[in-house]
């Protein structure tokens, strides 16, 4: 058993980006909103990109490349598309989980509430561990900061289940008109955007570097259920908490870091006791500031990457330029545009559902290719699998479209 927690490790970063946002602010909010009548979305979601994000994981140890570099493989044209989508949504999505991250430090330390502040301490705090300590140090963070998250969670929905004294009803809803934006951008990042798959390979690598032998395959698939199947049971969770303590109460999320991040903490103490706040304070502050640092080290990894297989020629890593670039591109956006973070949010999840189908069929493409080890490609399970995803993802992404 030691010997494999110490294997643990780019699934847990993985666990660690995705229950932010997506958790913490959609799934709580699904809950508080609809009850249980999103339950649907969330496990079908799951389930759907599970193969495409096992992918990423599994190309890389069978033959230790990144996707990125399995997407050059393919074609040129396939790594610009990924670079400029690329462009397109880290600014925001850093943005995204650095300002809840800052509402609730703003509600752990009470020294301010100006969220612009709170933030750009965050995002200078990440940059400097990233540019000291990288891969090591994020590895060593997140492994405890999932660990105490998944507890507090785990206990806080049980007893709010416990104390509901008004049964909730399983009937299952599609929300229609503005509900129904919502709903995209819920299932664009649950469990996490699909573009994470291709940091996973990344932080395999890294972790393959980092370690005195390299993962296995058997290894890295354990180390990647874990980490999925947790944010799974985690996304009910929070999905159960909203739910229970906020579900036809007549109370609804604030918009603002600051208020909801009151909220949010509140949903625990009033199952747990005002007693634990300190403690559920910080586990919530911990799981956001892991989501920040590791989508802080994810892009400029990638984009880095990205450069490096473009421009061959160029021989130089720019990792820590990128990091610079994504760090001062948030500050920016705090600085100058934050009256309009809701409009940025919205636009970040709904590209990031949008462009599902293109990640996973990339996915897809690689682990039948001739790059790919025959023994290690996909079962024929997981390939039907595989094709009912591009199904649901293609068909729920054209009908957002042809409805707008």
């Amino acid at each position: 058993m030691k010997n494999k927690l110490s294997k643990l490790g780019p699934g847990l970063l993985f666990a660690g980006t995705a229950i932010g946002v997506s958790h913490l602010v959609q799934s709580t909010r699904a809950g508080a909103d609809f009850g249980w009548g999103l339950l649907w979305a969330l496990i079908l979601v799951n389930f759907f990109k599970y193969p495409f994000f096992q992918y990423g994981p599994r190309f890389t140890i069978a033959t230790k490349k990144s996707l990125l570099d399995g997407y050059m493989e393919l074609g040129k044209g396939y790594l610009r598309a990924y670079f400029f989508l690329n462009i397109g949504t880290m600014f925001t999505i850093q943005t995204a989980v650095t300002i809840v991250s800052a509402g609730l430090a703003s509600q752990v330390f009470g020294i301010s509430d100006n969220l612009v502040y709170w933030s750009v301490a965050i995002t200078l705090i990440c940059t400097l561990i990233l540019w000291l300590g990288k891969y090591a140090t994020l590895d060593r963070i997140v492994k405890w900061v999932v660990l105490i998250l998944t507890a507090t969670t785990v206990i806080a929905v049980g007893l709010a289940s416990f104390k509901n004294i008004t049964p909730l009803p399983l009937t299952q809803i599609f929300p229609k008109e503005t509900s129904l934006i919502f709903l995209i951008a819920f299932m664009g990042w649950m469990p996490a955007p699909m573009d994470i798959s291709v940091w996973h390979s990344l932080w395999t690598i890294e972790k393959n570097k980092e370690s005195a032998s390299n993962l296995t395959m058997k290894e890295s698939l354990f180390d990647f259920n874990v980490g999925y199947w947790v944010t799974l049971i985690l996304g009910v969770c929070f999905m159960g908490l909203g739910a229970f303590v906020m579900f036809g109460t007549g109370t609804e999320f604030s918009d603002k870091g600051g208020v909801f991040a009151a909220q949010l903490i509140e949903l625990y103490t009033s199952t747990l006791g005002n007693g634990v706040y300190l403690i559920i304070a910080i586990a919530a502050l911990a799981t956001m500031f892991s989501t920040t640092i590791t989508t802080l080290d994810a892009s400029p990894r990638a984009m880095s990457k990205t450069i490096e297989l473009l421009y061959p020629k160029r021989n130089k890593n720019d990792y820590k330029m990128w990091l610079l670039i994504l760090a001062g591109g948030t500050v920016f956006i705090f600085t100058f545009l934050l009256p309009e973070m809701g409009l940025l949010i919205r636009i970040a999840t709904v590209l990031s559902f949008i462009t599902a189908p293109f990640y996973a069929f990339l996915n897809f493409k690689l682990v039948l290719s001739n790059q790919m080890p025959e023994e290690y490609k996909p079962s024929k399970r997981l390939k039907i699998l595989s094709v009912l995803g591009l199904v649901f993802l293609t068909s729920f992404a054209l009908g957002y479209l042809l409805i707008l």
